[in-house]
């Protein structure tokens, strides 16, 4: 009787050890995000004169929108997000990444219909 019970104590010493070895090793939590707002108006008419003097009426809406997401993974170490806006010809935004020593990189930007 005694070595079922020996038997019994090491299936369970062995399981537990095992158990406790692989708590760890499995997949971290990660998240991902993302937003995107449109800001639809109505349509600019914009009239055009042609090279054969036919008048042409182009339709135009006003561009405007927010987008925005971001990645967080510990089990990768990817880490990163992005914003950006934009109404009409001046867009702004940023983006930033985690390097692998720790460090972040960041980028801000701008832009309007004289700097592109």
């Amino acid at each position: 009787m005694q070595r079922t019970e020996d038997h019994e104590v090491l299936c369970f010493v062995f399981v537990t050890l095992v158990s406790f070895a692989e708590y760890g090793h499995g997949h971290g939590h990660a998240y991902s995000s993302q937003h995107i707002s449109r800001h639809e108006g109505h349509p600019e008419i914009v009239h055009l004169h042609g090279h054969h003097g036919h008048n042409h009426i182009d339709y135009h809406t006003h561009p405007k929108y927010t987008f925005e997401y971001k990645v967080h993974d510990d089990h990768t170490g990817d880490i990163k997000s992005q914003h950006e806006t934009r109404d009409g010809d001046n867009v702004k935004g940023y983006y930033s990444l985690h390097q692998p020593d720790g460090s972040v990189r960041s980028v801000h930007y701008h832009g309007d219909h004289h700097t592109g």
